[in-house]
């Protein structure tokens, strides 16, 4: 009797912004997703994502904010209750209106880099989110910043030093343009093994399908 193949490792690429609340979502998801899939092992890497560019370095007020993209503050109502909803039921506790600034997340992608290097990447990431969803933090202020990553066991101090001066801003800029090239549109988007897309805040099953799938992809050997 033949033997089944053994499921590789594979890695999940996923592109996000920490404003996004259907990233919050997605990564939730996929935390369940790879629950169910214990034998498949899984390295998850955040990538930058920046979804509106437009935003200054230092912020902006929410309410303004809304109401130049969304063109009034109620555009937004039903989505947040939608969002809401779809939340609770995956752990998340979403606070839209706590929310007062609208951030650049260039200085918190920043420090998910700083983060991922020190091996608190994951870490960072929820913690970056529950922040700003659930607490209604400024992610782009920089007191804020060093606080939540000495949260997470990184040094504060060294933090604040890191986002006072330039350091990676460059780098983290290169990574969202290549986003940006390589076509990503919408986020959250969960790039498998480093050539299959799944694009959305997808379902707990779809994205197990597709971690199967693209585990078993790899773990294939070549047919002739």
């Amino acid at each position: 009797m033949d033997q089944p193949v053994p499921l590789s490792p594979i890695t999940v690429d996923v592109v996000s912004d920490v404003v996004c609340p259907w990233c919050y979502l997605g990564k939730r998801r996929l935390e369940h997703a790879i629950a169910r899939v214990p034998e498949i092992p899984v390295e998850i890497r955040w990538r930058p994502y920046s979804l509106d560019p437009t935003v200054p370095r230092e912020g902006e007020d929410r309410a303004a904010h809304i109401i130049r993209k969304f063109g009034s503050l109620a555009a937004l109502d039903e989505g947040h209750r939608r969002l809401a909803d779809l939340g609770r039921a995956e752990g998340i506790t979403y606070n839209f209106d706590r929310i007062t600034r609208s951030p650049n997340t260039l200085e918190a992608h920043r420090v998910g880099r700083w983060a991922a290097d020190a091996g608190k990447g994951e870490a960072m990431v929820e913690r970056l989110f529950a922040a700003y969803f659930s607490e209604g933090r400024d992610v782009g202020d920089h007191a804020v910043l060093a606080s939540l990553a000495s949260e997470v066991g990184l040094s504060g101090a060294n933090i604040a030093a890191r986002l006072e001066r330039d350091d990676d801003s460059d780098a983290v800029r290169a990574e969202i343009e290549d986003a940006y090239r390589i076509g990503v549109t919408g986020v959250p988007c969960f790039i498998l093994g480093g050539k299959y897309g799944v694009v959305g805040a997808q379902s707990v099953e779809a994205i197990v399908q597709a971690i199967r799938r693209v585990a078993g992809e790899v773990a294939a050997p070549p047919s002739y």
